[in-house]
């Protein structure tokens, strides 16, 4: 696990978006997948601009959304597919037949569940997952207590968690569904390479956990630490509770400049 401490979100989106770029300037028909929240939304943007540049095509990507809530209609404004669309896929210039997310208005959760992973398997796998980080150390919708072990399926939203998402309900937490279909931890532990963004001290104590914690259930995240290649990119409200917060600085700025992230 590498950790990098960041000046601001502007360079945070760009080294998430070097990420991307590399990956695709190898691979057109690179598979990446994608989160909602406000945190990947400095790469989503940099991605665009970038796009927008000329500098950078990315209408032969495939993405997968990590999660969607269950009960929303088709287009309601809050859903994670319609979130995808308006903050990257549309103005990157995907075509909305590469963009894929969990079907959380499916009549049968189960069998939707297992027709997500078999999508995912058949694009040959996520080459770059893009991640955020819960208070309370979830990532995607894997709440604490998640199985490391666990696959697509439906999950339980905690109440904390429907408080954090409220702000995209109009601070209505009643209004945040109760229930989702989220990618499993083994499902993300897939990816070839993780990059999750953490902004903000209301990260800091999750982040912390997720580097130099124990890997427990208790805190979903940690399970990242058993991943052989997983960029954290922080900024440093959310890096504020490292206690190696020096050695990672140091580390970044002795990296040779070839070897990227």
């Amino acid at each position: 696990m590498e950790v990098v401490i960041c000046r601001d979100e502007e360079e945070i989106g760009r080294l998430g978006a070097d990420v991307v770029s590399r990956l695709v300037r190898t691979r057109p028909e690179a598979v990446l997948g994608v989160a909602t929240g406000s945190s990947p939304r400095p790469v989503y943007a940099e991605l665009v601009a970038r796009v927008r540049a000329g500098e950078l095509d990315l209408s032969g990507v495939s993405t997968f959304s990590l999660d969607e809530y269950v009960g929303l209609p088709e287009g309601h404004p809050a859903s994670y597919r319609t979130e995808i669309r308006r903050e990257l896929t549309d103005p990157a210039g995907i075509p909305p037949e590469r963009v894929h997310s969990p079907q959380g208005s499916a009549g049968d959760l189960p069998a939707a569940a297992r027709a997500y992973e078999k999508r995912i398997a058949a694009a040959g796998g996520v080459d770059v997952q893009l991640l955020g980080i819960g208070s309370d150390g979830h990532i995607a919708f894997n709440e604490p207590g998640s199985s490391l072990a666990s696959r697509t399926r439906i999950k339980t939203l905690t109440r904390r968690t429907r408080e954090d998402n409220a702000r995209f309900f109009d601070g209505d937490t009643d209004a945040v569904p109760t229930h989702c279909l989220t990618q499993g931890l083994a499902t993300i532990m897939q990816a070839r390479h993780v990059v999750l963004v953490a902004t903000g001290e209301g990260k800091a104590r999750a982040v912390a956990q997720l580097v130099e914690g124990a890997v427990s259930a208790r805190w979903p995240a940690t399970v990242l630490q058993w991943h052989p290649h997983v960029s954290v990119l922080l900024d440093e409200a959310a890096a504020a509770g490292l206690g190696l917060a020096g050695y990672y600085r140091e580390a970044w700025a002795n990296k040779p400049d070839w070897q990227g992230l």
